[in-house]
């Protein structure tokens, strides 16, 4: 599947999805075209089955710099705008795919929400990391539900009311990102990272992303039930019979690319 907008893109290459910023004049600095073509773009990638990993970059040298403030002076930002971004942000958390960040430059204000929506954060060392919001009088909508989760709370008061920047390394040690690795070798832990999401068997995936969700919300106990039989969903399904065969022929099972149906 591909869908190309004018403000972001979304293309499905060897089981990755990629969901693509695309505003680099301004930074992929975000306005309603851009909301609305990112909750698009997310659906897609959603509902692929090509896509088994669904990667969100940013073109040029910015993963997102966050609300374009020329739009917010000029009034066109408005409810439909953090609807569409917040549909966006909900669908990535929700889909039953793994999800990744892939940050370089600057990932501030929105940009970072839109990081944190994600299921693993890869950050240049390079990179700009912050928030923002409050600053311009608005709430960071995108991070104000979640980042507590990622950081604690009181780090997630700190980077929300006070607003600072921090390094990617000052972001790794809080758990903000995942991966904080030097400009040079970028692209090769992408492709590390992105083959150690495909090796991730997809069922198992997609409860275990679930589960984990829903335990923020639940008392652990009630969701018992939901466990076991996520757990028997697994135990039945193709790629169980392929990690048992793996490990009887003594090698690696392999989830992708899928067996051919039949």
């Amino acid at each position: 599947m591909k869908l190309i907008g004018a403000h972001v893109s979304y293309e499905a290459v060897e089981g990755v999805g990629w969901i693509t910023l695309a505003r680099p004049q301004v930074l992929n600095a975000l306005d309603p075209f851009l909301a609305s073509e990112l909750a698009a773009a997310v659906d897609a990638a959603r509902t692929d089955a090509d896509a088994w990993v669904v990667a969100v970059t940013g073109e040029g040298r910015a993963f997102s710099s966050g609300m374009d403030r020329k739009a917010l002076s000029a009034g066109t930002i408005g409810e439909s705008f953090f609807r569409d971004w917040i549909r966006a942000l909900n669908g990535l958390e929700d889909m039953d795919k793994l999800v990744l960040a892939v940050i370089r430059g600057y990932c501030i204000g929105g940009g970072l929400q839109l990081a944190l929506a994600c299921d693993l954060r890869l950050c240049a060392a390079d990179a700009v990391l912050g928030l923002g919001a409050t600053r311009h009088g608005l709430i960071p909508d995108g991070a104000v539900l979640r980042l507590s989760r990622v950081v604690g709370l009181g780090r997630a008061k700190e980077l929300a009311l006070l607003n600072d920047h921090v390094t990617p390394a000052q972001g790794l040690a809080m758990g903000l990102v995942n991966w904080v690795v030097p400009p040079e070798g970028f692209d090769a832990e992408l492709r590390r990272v992105i083959a150690k999401c495909l090796e991730a068997a997809p069922t198992a995936t997609r409860h275990t992303k679930r589960l984990l969700l829903s335990s923020f919300h639940a008392d652990p106990r009630t969701l018992i039930d939901e466990v076991v039989a996520a757990q028997m969903e697994c135990m039945r399904s193709w790629e169980m019979a392929e990690a048992n065969r793996a490990w009887d022929q003594q090698r690696e099972a392999r989830f992708f690319p899928p067996p051919p149906e039949g």
